[in-house]
């Protein structure tokens, strides 16, 4: 099929955009968050302690800074990549197809590895795949979707992830830290992966400018900023979700540590389904810095009370009440990277806007156990409630930073 000039805007692209097709084009957002959901929310931490024994916490710390390491390098590499080739009328599909054939082979190494040295090796080969796709994935909606339709096409992104998300913890919960599950979670990853590619090919394109450079302005820095501070606070609640648990389960309980965070991370995406659906009209309507603000604020109540409860009871309805909070948070941010960053260069300013993604994987670990070691709780019972509380107070700076962002930048 022969792709128009991306500097160009003809009747066709246009109207072949307005009818584009959000469920089919976020499809492989799904199969990644299905993916991170069981990795990152359960079988990452679930290893760690079969691997690490004592040291648990310590290995997963090493292991999941690593490979945040490896995804920033690759998605700054990738970036520029993608956007030259976006500008000559490219798609980006072979990213989106490299990225998840090669994910889907770590993901067995992953669960297969008998040692901490191949489980970290598949870990970092596993992100660095991941984020060769996900870098230029996440231009996708500015690059077909019309501005008009930015805040419902980003609802559906960000019900993706929770759905995605949730789905990963349920594969985790039922089949555990297995080959069978790394096997599943790969066949979502590709097949997810075949139906946008297939879908993407008969879409038009939105245009380019003809020239767009990628400029730091101070929206920009505050938006990464805000983001990151947020990001930060979010991985250290996953992080340290399944230690929690673990501590708080009295003896004999009906399930173990897996299947009861398991079962809570699940409850989490699935509400933050919720919470994206509530956001996707207001986003497109209203100043996304209050969508922002309301959306870290229940996140971070709810943090809060998980931090300060001893009682099982209350886990499940703060866990409600932080994927809400969450699912209407990353519908807002979705949208506020759509609309401000510059669509010339929209892989290689995501890329940058990414690192407030992949650099909190990085920071969250080593802040939290840098502050566990000072205060003496890091192999303690206390240590995830204390890294809680933590993870309040960072959600919190992150959601009041973004009005920093002068209204004029939010174009409403």
């Amino acid at each position: 099929m022969r792709t128009l000039p991306m500097n160009i805007a003809t009747p066709s692209t246009t109207s072949s955009a307005r009818a584009v097709n959000p469920a089919l084009l976020t499809a492989l957002w799904f199969g990644i968050q299905l993916a991170w959901g069981a990795v990152l929310g359960i079988s990452l931490q679930a290893r760690s302690l079969q691997l690490g024994g004592a040291s648990a916490l310590a290995l997963y710390g090493g292991v999941s800074t690593a490979g945040a390491i490896a995804a920033a390098i690759v998605q700054l590499v990738v970036g520029p990549f993608s956007d030259r080739r976006r500008r000559g009328g490219d798609k980006r599909i072979t990213f989106y197809a490299l990225g998840a054939v090669v994910a889907a082979a770590a993901l067995i190494a992953f669960y297969a590895a008998p040692t901490a040295l191949t489980f970290a090796l598949a870990f970092i080969v596993l992100q660095a795949a991941m984020n060769c796709a996900i870098g230029p994935y996440q231009a996708i909606l500015p690059d077909a979707v019309p501005a008009s339709r930015i805040g419902v096409a980003s609802g559906w992104m960000a019900a993706m992830q929770s759905a995605g998300n949730a789905a990963g913890a349920i594969l985790a919960t039922l089949l555990g830290n297995t080959v069978p599950l790394a096997v599943t979670i790969a066949a979502v990853l590709l097949a997810s992966c075949a139906v946008t590619v297939a879908y993407l090919r008969r879409v038009a394109l939105q245009p380019l400018p003809a020239h767009d450079p990628l400029r730091v302005t101070r929206p920009l820095v505050d938006l990464f900023i805000s983001r990151a501070f947020v990001y930060v606070g979010f991985y250290t609640l996953l992080g340290y979700f399944f230690f929690y648990v673990k501590n708080a389960l009295p003896p004999h309980f009906a399930f173990d540590a897996t299947t009861a965070s398991g079962i809570c991370v699940l409850l989490f995406t699935l509400v933050g389904a919720v919470g994206a659906s509530i956001a996707a009209k207001p986003a497109d309507r209203i100043d996304e810095r209050i969508v922002v603000t309301i959306g870290g604020g229940i996140l971070a109540f709810s943090v809060a009370v998980l931090a300060l409860v001893h009682g099982l009871g209350a886990v499940p309805v703060a866990i409600a009440f932080a994927g809400i909070g969450w699912g209407i948070f990353l519908c807002a941010d979705w949208a506020f990277a759509c609309r401000l960053l510059p669509p010339g260069a929209l892989a290689t300013t995501m890329a940058i806007w990414n690192v407030a993604v992949v650099g909190p994987q990085i920071i969250a670990p080593a802040l939290t156990t840098f502050v566990l070691v000072r205060v003496g709780t890091l192999t303690s019972a206390v240590g995830p409630r204390g890294a809680f509380g933590l993870a309040c107070a960072e959600v919190l700076l992150g959601s009041l930073w973004i009005w920093r962002l002068p209204r004029q930048a939010i174009g409403k």
